[in-house]
């Protein structure tokens, strides 16, 4: 489990950019309140979102991608490893 600060918040935002993919806090009409535009790299986030809706909902998304790790810095291989634990397999 994610503590909802905005420290965790901020990790995973960082994740997201060292990963290579464009976070965005936007409004729009999303069914489940995200959009990911995988050829784009792009992840568009309701900005209405609180912040533990902001966190549960990012780490959904980074649950579903499988991300380049060497890419990563050892903190962001950490949080990405434990969004990876918590995700159960396909």
């Amino acid at each position: 489990m994610f503590k909802y600060t905005t420290s965790t918040l901020k990790k995973l935002e960082d994740l997201c950019k060292e990963a290579s993919y464009e976070l965005r806090y936007e409004k729009g009409s999303f069914n489940a309140g995200h959009c990911v535009l995988e050829e784009r790299r792009v992840i568009v986030v309701n900005q209405y979102y609180t912040i533990e809706a902001r966190i549960n909902c990012l780490v959904d998304i980074i649950g579903k991608l499988e991300l380049d790790k060497t890419a990563l810095g050892d903190a962001s291989q950490a949080v990405y490893e434990k969004i990876k634990q918590q995700t159960p397999a396909k």
